[in-house]
């Protein structure tokens, strides 16, 4: 299956001066939209073998210091940044024509910063992030119900203390890359580089579709 690309091109000039305000433009397009979960991003990971790992989370937050979301330290993708501290990422803005890819390194934030995260959350979600130990194997559906449930009746009403175990992490880039489909496959692909000789500036590179 294809699909034959319209959108208009993307070029150098339309360009925002910075990556982080390309992003925005694109992001706040992307609401504007109203695609479903503008801020769903595959993260992909590596263990210490080099094995790579993906999934979809949500993004918890932007600024010109990099991309933030929040997950279980102790998941997969957990342990995987402890032992290989480093991300891309792939917004897929299919309906758009556009996709955004990162590339770099991760740490995580601080506390304060990873209780702004967590104390939005519904009650709920803040049950099942506590009494679940994310990607180890459960026996039943049950099993996990149960253990949310009796979590529930042991905590007093509002909102769920975070537990140490859970927290944000930031993707600070090194690359980001703007793709817009052209048509007859020539689609458009600026990239924002980290140019350390030039104090921390970015350049931009086109790159061959």
């Amino acid at each position: 299956m294809r699909t034959d690309y319209t959108a208009r091109r993307l070029r150098e000039e339309d360009l925002a001066p910075t990556w982080v305000e390309q992003f925005d433009r694109w992001f706040v397009d992307a609401v504007a939209a109203e695609l479903p979960e503008p801020n769903a991003v595959v993260v992909a990971t590596a263990d210490a073998d080099g094995a790579p790992d993906a999934r979809i989370v949500l993004m918890k937050g932007y600024d010109e210091y990099g991309i933030v979301f929040g997950t279980s330290y102790a998941s997969t993708k957990g342990a995987q940044l402890a032992v290989n501290p480093r991300a891309a990422l792939v917004f897929p803005w299919h309906a758009m024509q556009r996709q955004v890819r990162v590339a770099g390194r991760v740490e995580r934030i601080g506390d304060a910063a990873s209780d702004a995260l967590w104390d939005p959350r519904p009650r709920g979600a803040q049950l099942a992030a506590v009494a679940s130990v994310q990607s180890t194997v459960v026996e039943s559906e049950q099993e996990l119900a149960d253990r949310v449930r009796a979590l529930d009746e042991q905590t007093p009403p509002g909102s769920v203390p975070r537990p140490r175990v859970w927290g944000g992490y930031r993707v600070i880039p090194e690359r980001v890359e703007f793709w817009q489909g052209g048509a007859d496959r020539l689609h458009d692909r600026l990239r924002f580089v980290s140019d350390d000789a030039e104090g921390g500036g970015w350049i931009i590179q086109r790159l061959a579709p």
